[in-house]
């Protein structure tokens, strides 16, 4: 949600290159040769429907993935929608402006899981473990854990995690004790 607040008043000015990385497979006790993205038709995953959706919506341009990119996660974080399966993906992406039709064939092309499999082997060669996971034209990234700031906040923090992140290579890890954090942070 905080990105696609910071996209909207930056515009063309931020370009974001979403890429999959199953966190299912991370967080899997199946062994190493296990692949989420390798499974039967039957397994009843919970990531790749929405994964799929990311690469289906691409498809038809960046604006587009833009608009299911933010249909996603509001209804993932904010709604609390169960968006594990193709049903629920389908719902999400009839509500922005794309060919539905177009967005289905490749949904359900199992295309779609290669991708998946590549994306996420790449990150883990740049060392990537969870997501967000922000990687800049320099070379450096960076994991953020955070809440969605207030609208009136978003290009500050914005800007206040570029200076670290993108800027300062020296800066390796920044985390609050829990509690106190998150308590209030919402507010």
């Amino acid at each position: 949600m905080w990105l696609a607040m910071v996209k909207e008043e930056l515009g063309e000015d931020l370009q974001i290159n979403w890429r999959s990385f199953a966190l299912e497979q991370v967080n899997s006790t199946q062994g190493d040769n296990w692949k989420a993205w390798e499974q039967e038709p039957d397994y009843v995953s919970r990531g790749l429907w929405s994964l799929r959706g990311g690469i289906a919506a691409r498809q038809q341009g960046s604006g587009i993935h833009n608009e299911y990119m933010a249909g996603i996660m509001h209804a993932k974080h904010v709604e609390r929608t169960d968006i594990r399966t193709r049903d629920s993906i389908i719902e999400i992406a009839s509500t922005i402006t794309l060919d539905i039709n177009r967005f289905i064939e490749v949904l359900d092309d199992s295309k779609t899981l290669k991708t998946i499999g590549a994306d996420h082997e790449y990150a883990l060669e740049l060392g990537i473990f969870g997501t967000p996971t922000f990687v800049f034209e320099n070379g450096f990234s960076t994991f953020l854990k955070m809440f969605t700031p207030p609208k009136d906040e978003a290009m500050s923090a914005f800007k206040h995690f570029i200076g670290i992140a993108r800027e300062r290579k020296y800066f390796g890890e920044i985390k609050r004790p829990q509690p106190p954090w998150p308590r209030g942070a919402g507010d």
